[in-house]
C-alpha cells in the first residue's frame, strides 16, 4: 500500500496515523519512506534533496529508481513474503508524476525503469492525497524549514505534478483512491481507512 501526493499534502502525517490504526486492529504493519528505508537508499535521499547539487532529469530518475530497487530488495519483498502489511510513504507513482511528467522524461519511460527496479511490484492500493499546489506550498512555507532541492521548484512544476497524479488516478481507479487533503488530519485518516476497508 502506498501514499502519494504533493509535498505538503500530509503524507507523512497520514502514514504514521494509518500504521498505528492498522496495528491497533491487529495487523502487522511496517512503515517505510521513499527514498530511504535502508542505508543505500537513505544516502541517495541525501543526494536528491541537496539544494547545492545540480542533478539532471535522467540522473534524478535513475537515482530514485536505484534507491527504490534497494528498498524493495532489502525490506519490502521480505516483509511481504512474511505476510506483513507494508505502507510506503511514496513509491513509483511519485517518479511518474515528478520525473516522468513534471521533468518531461515521459511517464511510460519512467514506468518501465521502475518496473525493472522493483521487479514489477505494484501496490494493492494507493491513497492519493489531493491538494491544490498553492496550498501545498503554503504548508511547506509554514513549517519554517529551508526547502530541499525539489521543494524549491517553481509553481508550474508542481502544477504539472498535480495534473500527472490526477491522470494516474483517472487511469487506475481500482488501485488509486483520491482523498481530499485539505480536510483535518482525523478526517483524512477516516477517509483513508474507509478506502482500505475491503483490504482490511
Amino acid at each position: 500500500m502506498t501514499i502519494e501526493g504533493l509535498d505538503g499534502a500530509g503524507k507523512t502525517t497520514l502514514a504514521a496515523a494509518l500504521v498505528a490504526a492498522l496495528r491497533a486492529r491487529g495487523a502487522q504493519a511496517e512503515l517505510l519512506r521513499e527514498p530511504g528505508g535502508v542505508e543505500l537508499s537513505e544516502r541517495v535521499r541525501g543526494l536528491v534533496k541537496d539544494p547545492a547539487l545540480r542533478i539532471g532529469g535522467p540522473a534524478e530518475a535513475l537515482l530514485y529508481a536505484a534507491a527504490r530497487a534497494q528498498l524493495v530488495e532489502e525490506r519490502v519483498r521480505p516483509l511481504l513474503d512474511a505476510g506483513r502489511w507494508v505502507l510506503l510513504d511514496r513509491f513509483v507513482d511519485s517518479s511518474l508524476a515528478y520525473q516522468g511528467a513534471a521533468r518531461g522524461l515521459g511517464v511510460d519511460r519512467v514506468r518501465a525503469l521502475n518496473l525493472f527496479a522493483t521487479g514489477d511490484l505494484v501496490p494493492d492500493r494507493t491513497l492519493l492525497l489531493r491538494l491544490d499546489p498553492v496550498a501545498g506550498r503554503a504548508r511547506l512555507a509554514g513549517r519554517g524549514d529551508e526547502p530541499d532541492r525539489l521543494e524549491a521548484e517553481e509553481d508550474a512544476f508542481f502544477a504539472r505534478v498535480a495534473a500527472a497524479y490526477d491522470e494516474i488516478a483517472a487511469a487506475e481507479p481500482g488501485r488509486v483512491r483520491v482523498i481530499d487533503a485539505e480536510r483535518p488530519p482525523d478526517a483524512v485518516l477516516a477517509a483513508a481507512l474507509a478506502e482500505l476497508a475491503d483490504l482490511i
